[in-house]
Formats: C-alpha cells, structure tokens, sequence
C-alpha cells in the first residue's frame, strides 16, 4: 500500500510526521499526504471520507490550510450513521467557523439533527450550533433550542441551555423567546443543568428589562 493512500490510518500518518527531522521534511510528508486526500474527495470516496477528515484535522492543527475538506464535513453531517456525523460534526467546528458561507449550506442537516429520535445525535448537533452558530443560523433554529431546553435527558437541556447563550448573544432580539424556558431551568435538581440555566438567566438579563424581572420574580418564589 502507498503510505500515502486514503487507506494509510491516522495513527500511520502521525507517526510518519514526528519522525520527521526538518520542517522542510515534515511539509513534504503533509504536501503528499494533502495531495491523497485531495484524490479521494475528487473520487468521492466514501469509504475513507471519515478517515481523511480525520487526517485534515490533524493537519490543520499543525497550521497547514485544510479549506478544501470543508465540504467532507458537510457530507458526513448528512450521513445517517452517528460514527459518521460523530465526525463531521467535529471537522465543522474546528475546520470552519461563523465567517465561511458555506456553514450557511449546514443549516438543513442541523435542523434535522436537533429533531432526530437520537438523543446522542441531537447532542452533536446542539455542541456545534453551540460553537460555530451564526446570526442567521440563529435566527432560523432557535425555536428547535428552545424546545429543547425542556428535553426529558438533562444532558440535553444542559447542551440546549448552552446553546441558548450563544443565540442570545449572536440575536439578543430572541431573547424574550428564551425568559420562561430559562426560569424553568432554576427549579432544576440535576447541577449541570441548574449551573448552565442560572448562567443563560445571567445573560438574559444582562441583554433584557424584561428578563430581569421575570427572572427576579422566579428566584423570589424559590426562597
């Protein structure tokens, strides 16, 4: 096998650039490995997409400009398996952030995920909104955020409550959507939801007249 295949494991790849002796020598080894990868995705191999998103993370981390696998992570976000999007998700928030036009194409497959009957795959969903939401995608995916804020698992709420600070902060117009979800969050026995929920209450008051008083009235009927 060419060591330097789509085929080659991450592991492979990694080992190949510490032994590297030279930043000269490692840049040849990255350039080849970049120049697979490249063939792959022009090949549209789906066997190896999750692989070589793998290997561009890697690389990214390094310095070296990963651009041309943004839309690997796309595809792996719209596949059905959470090995898949587990992936895709994690290549979206460290390979792209708010500034990239094509987050705008993510949009869909991120609606569809916070509805999905996973709950782990609702997870990913709501860390990358979390991460990398924009104001438009705020816009558009807020009411699934604050539905979700009264999810069954508290994992969830904690993530959705996250999320929320994020969209109040991109949209502080949405605030008012999130007072009464966010007051609830205040009777919470679980402590990761309850710290997340009284830190979404902060910021909402801080953005919100209207926040502060709701909320202030919900802690004096908890005293």
């Amino acid at each position: 096998m060419n060591p330097f295949s789509s085929g080659t494991r991450l592991r492979d790849m990694i080992r190949s650039i510490r032994s590297c002796k030279t930043a000269a020598e490692e840049r040849g080894v990255v350039r080849k490995e970049c120049a697979a990868i490249r063939a792959s995705i022009n090949e549209n191999d789906q066997d190896y997409r999750h692989r070589n998103l793998a290997k561009l993370m890697f690389i990214h981390m390094l310095g070296y400009p990963t651009y041309f696998g943004q839309m690997e992570c796309l595809k792996l976000i719209a596949s059905p398996g959470f090995p898949e999007k587990r992936i895709g998700y994690l290549g979206l928030m460290l390979l792209l952030d708010e500034r990239q036009e094509v987050l705008m194409l993510v949009t869909n497959s991120l609606k569809q995920d916070l509805n999905h009957i996973n709950q782990y795959i609702v997870g990913l969903a709501l860390c990358a909104l979390g991460n990398i939401c924009s104001a438009e995608m705020a816009r558009d995916l807020a009411p699934e955020v604050e539905r979700l804020l009264q999810f069954r698992d508290p994992n969830i709420r904690k993530k959705a409550a996250l999320c929320s600070i994020r969209i109040i902060k991109k949209v502080p117009d949405l605030a008012e959507n999130f007072i009464n979800p966010a007051a609830a969050l205040l009777r919470e026995k679980h402590h990761g939801v309850l710290i997340t929920g009284v830190q979404l209450c902060t910021d909402l008051c801080k953005i919100s007249t209207e926040a502060l008083e709701h909320i202030r009235k919900a802690t004096f009927l908890l005293s």
